[in-house]
């Protein structure tokens, strides 16, 4: 399996050490982390983070291949200054503390993350990825958001949206086989829901065999065998942006 035996939600034992070739800015009421590529470019992509916050070294991390790839990339605090989930926490909890964190109200903020692209970084062409509680926001974003041209959504907690399925963008969905928190139900009935609603061009992609989290965490070197899933996922995404902005 690609993740811990209990996944995510996501785990702290997966944190990256790594500390991250971007920098932090504040970007009217919202704290972000930016990452820009060493030429000039008029694409960028917003990196929506997972419970764990805007500050999780592993979302940075993914910030950074997105810049080493061409991007301009942003990771901005959507829980607007509330506490990230922490792994010692009462998972008890968890419900109560996500009842104000919603992956649906995000509007306000991604309006003006949008607008710091384009008058502060001459973006013109602007995507979304987002992991887990970042994968709804993405699949929210995609059904309102006029402004974005693409989004990917990792594996979002898709039961959020399960009834909304019009998208407004091309929209790639990646999925882990063995991910405990969305069953491959619940993507079966989003692809028959996509098949019978969505008129743009869209992807669901299940990976054999992984778990919860396992795009943007560092199992490799514990793992082996992942590793392969873990690039190629990687390398979908990426190859998505491309065709798309």
């Amino acid at each position: 399996m690609a993740n811990e035996s209990r996944p995510c939600p996501c785990d702290i034992g997966d944190r990256f050490d790594y500390g991250g070739r971007g920098q932090e800015v504040q970007v009217e009421h919202i704290k972000a982390y930016v990452c820009k590529p060493s030429a000039s470019t008029d694409r960028a992509v917003i990196v929506i983070h997972d419970i764990f916050g805007w500050q999780l070294p592993n979302t940075r991390y993914i910030a950074d291949m997105l810049a080493t790839n061409g991007y301009i990339a942003i990771c901005p605090d959507f829980f607007v200054g509330q506490e990230a989930w922490k792994p010692s926490n009462d998972w008890g909890t968890f419900n109560e503390w996500l009842k104000t964190r919603n992956a649906g109200k995000i509007d306000k903020e991604a309006d003006v993350v949008l607008k710091y692209l384009r008058d502060q970084c001459g973006a013109k062409k602007i995507g979304v990825i987002g992991f887990c509680w970042g994968g709804a926001a993405v699949q929210h974003l995609m059904l309102k958001n006029l402004h974005l041209k693409t989004g990917v959504s990792v594996y979002g907690v898709i039961r959020h949206f399960d009834d909304k399925s019009n998208l407004l963008h091309p929209t790639f969905f990646i999925f882990g086989e063995k991910d405990d928190v969305i069953p491959l139900e619940q993507v079966t009935l989003l692809e028959q829901k996509l098949k019978q609603n969505c008129k743009v061009d869209y992807e669901v992609k299940i990976y054999p065999g992984q778990t919860h989290g396992f795009v943007h965490r560092k199992r490799e070197d514990i793992n082996p065998q992942d590793k392969p899933y873990i690039e190629e996922g990687r390398k979908d995404m990426i190859n998505w942006l491309n065709k798309y902005l």
